[in-house]
């Protein structure tokens, strides 16, 4: 009997994805998957059920859940959702396990085994399954253009019969996926752009874009592609440096963020109380809390001179083509656990291991449980004769601020 392979249909608010695309569903077809669809899960990405050819499409989600051995969404599926999938089966998507408690508890219930797309580890040859990747290029490449919808005043030089314009002067901060589009994107659209990270590796790739580099002396590389949290007086020898050029900015990209974290500071309001009249800051930090001070998730709001934008899920105002990458990058991770047309799971390749949440109703992955469970107990020792240490444990690392995505 082949695998049952289903996709849903998004249920949070403003999400517009779609997690399985005909193309996509007729690849897992030639691999000898059968594939299934909740009613009109690809409409709001122009995917409209007829284009999904030789695919069931079902009305009924609890039928369609309890039918699935894998199951695929974009975002976490609901915890009475969960609840109505098949005991043992596999659920791929967005989890954020830290921030949503309820949901991996309900995982661990029902015993599915889930693939965290947020997890997927930056490696070389995990780079096609790379969903935060694929995602933050299309939202840098878009927060540019929604700064400029907000600009009173256009990107490139432009020469008219009654004198010349001068280019925008555009800054990024943050060089990671999402920065270095929003930096190509703001290149190509003719403005003199400069970018900024405490990680000075990224130096050469702003200048690969034509860009400048912010140079403020400041090392702060962190593990896994983020950044180490700024000590204070890095913070204040940063802060000297920034000042200069956000002042001079028309328009600011800001994008560090860490999954399931809150958003590091990088914009204080004394900087932006000295920004031009009519500059524009576009926070992609502002699901986490924000960038900046002031920012309203979801809201644009004037903060003395500047205009101060907060978009969430920017990926989903790209809705087709995100889904596209989207779907194509969950294609690559399955063609690694599916085999003959059979699930093999492999507990030691790193890709699947590190990408796990849950399996087995247990969690799997060690920061997820000790967010929810808390931090491990050593067990007590079995001889009363070894006296107790009164050595205090090591203090929690300090946590991790910047942009990976």
């Amino acid at each position: 009997m082949s695998l049952t392979i289903a996709a849903i249909r998004e249920r949070e608010q403003g999400e517009r994805r779609v997690a399985l695309i005909p193309l996509v569903a007729q690849r897992l077809q030639h691999m000898g998957c059968t594939t299934a669809l909740e009613t009109e899960a690809g409409a709001a990405s122009f995917y409209p059920d007829a284009t999904y050819k030789d695919t069931t499409i079902r009305s009924d989600v609890g039928t369609l859940l309890a039918g699935a051995d894998v199951v695929l969404a974009v975002n976490p599926p609901t915890p009475d959702m969960i609840a109505r999938m098949r005991s043992g089966s596999i659920l791929i998507s967005f989890i954020y396990g830290r921030t949503h408690p309820d949901v991996v508890k309900a995982l661990q219930a029902q015993k599915i085994t889930c693939f965290a797309m947020e997890q997927i580890p930056r490696i070389s040859r995990a780079q096609a399954m790379d969903a935060l990747s694929s995602q933050a290029t299309l939202a840098g490449y878009y927060a540019v253009l929604l700064g400029t919808v907000h600009m009173p005043k256009i990107l490139p030089m432009m020469t008219t019969a009654v004198g010349s314009l001068r280019a925008a002067q555009v800054l990024v901060m943050g060089l990671g996926v999402a920065g270095l589009q929003a930096l190509a994107t703001a290149g190509r659209l003719g403005a003199v752009t400069e970018g900024y990270d405490v990680r000075p590796e990224t130096k050469e790739e702003a200048h690969s874009l034509g860009a400048k580099f912010v140079e403020t002396g400041v090392d702060a590389t962190g593990q896994g592609g983020y950044a180490r949290e700024l000590t204070a007086d890095e913070k204040i020898k940063v802060k000297s440096v920034l000042s200069d050029h956000i002042a001079h900015a028309d328009l600011i990209v800001t994008t560090a963020a860490v999954p399931g974290r809150k958003a590091p500071r990088l914009i204080d309001a004394e900087q932006i109380s000295k920004m031009k009249p009519g500059a524009v800051i576009i926070d992609m930090g502002a699901e986490g809390g924000g960038n900046c001070e002031g920012t309203v998730a979801g809201q644009t709001v004037q903060v003395g001179p500047a205009i101060l934008v907060g978009p969430v899920n920017l990926p989903s105002c790209l809705s087709e083509q995100a889904s596209e990458l989207y779907s194509k990058n969950i294609l690559n991770l399955l063609q690694q656990i599916i085999k003959d047309g059979k699930l093999s799971l492999d507990m030691t390749d790193e890709v699947i291991a590190k990408t796990l949440v849950t399996h087995d109703g247990k969690i799997t992955n060690d920061g997820v449980r000790e967010a929810i469970e808390g931090p491990a107990r050593t067990a007590a020792p079995s001889s009363v004769s070894a006296p107790a240490s009164t050595q205090a444990p090591p203090p929690p690392a300090a946590p991790t601020t910047g942009s990976k995505g």
